[in-house]
């Protein structure tokens, strides 16, 4: 089943065009990779998909349903979570308060009974707590539950932030350059999470990175940007021995 379907979109930022025809499906289950140099578009093809943006042309399908026109929150509350190249905590909030935001997007309560803190407030709130608590245990935080999300170091604020993402109950995950500052050791963790999540949450993940490593270690497919085009499209073999991404963008960097 498809689950994500973009048709020629492109992006214009006054006479830039920043992703040009960019055309690409995923199923449902499937963990693919998005890569390309710097400036390549990337990003921006991300913030197209989340809301951030809204394309100039084109069609973005989502569950069989158009998502353009749609804000960053309600493509979140359809299903579609996202991390970022730069972390994006809330820096001065626990670490158990940053997974509790992500749960307050499916609340029942209504604004009433949470400022008199009546009704439904208290049944869903010890729900959202203990939740919370379960996800930090999976990602191996408890430990951190009350500390202030900043101190964490980078791995650990790294995991919290995708453990915040997944509590959105999301059906299609966006990880934007998730090794970014990380050593090989903390990579070849990071590349073990990843296939465990999609396995453990029944995940669809769209992935950016340059760590060609990573790509190649869990991608099923892989889609080659060049000055926001797709230029390439196909299994990491493939892309690996595809002569212009060979050249382009990957050299000596696969083996």
């Amino acid at each position: 089943m498809t689950l994500l379907k973009v048709n020629n979109m492109s992006k214009m930022f006054g006479g830039l065009k920043a992703v040009s025809n960019f055309t690409m499906e995923i199923a449902a289950g499937e963990l693919i990779g998005l890569i390309g140099p710097n400036g390549a578009g990337k990003t921006t093809a991300f913030n197209l998909l989340t809301g951030v943006y809204e394309p100039t042309t084109g069609e973005i399908e989502f569950d069989g349903q158009n998502v353009i026109g749609l804000k960053p929150y309600e493509i979140n509350q359809r299903g579609i979570a996202r991390t970022f190249q730069n972390i994006r905590l809330f820096s001065e909030l626990s670490v158990i308060d940053n997974v509790k935001i992500a749960y307050h997007s499916h609340v029942k309560y209504n604004l009433v009974e949470s400022i008199l803190r009546i009704g439904r407030y208290h049944g869903e709130e010890a729900e959202i707590e203990e939740k919370a608590e379960r996800f930090l245990e999976i990602f191996k935080l408890a430990d951190k539950k009350d500390e202030i999300s900043k101190n964490l170091p980078y791995g650990e604020q790294r995991r919290l932030e995708i453990a915040r993402a997944l509590a959105a109950q999301p059906k299609l995950l966006l990880l934007d350059e998730p090794a970014a500052g990380m050593n090989p050791q903390e990579t070849h963790k990071l590349m073990d999470m990843i296939r465990w999540i999609k396995d453990e949450f029944k995940l669809t993940i769209l992935l950016i990175e340059h760590d060609m490593s990573l790509v190649m270690g869990v991608c099923e497919r892989i889609y080659v940007l060049d000055y926001g085009t797709i230029i390439a499209q196909g299994t990491p073999q493939e892309i690996k021995n595809n002569p212009r991404v060979i050249e382009a963008y990957l050299g000596e960097e696969v083996h």
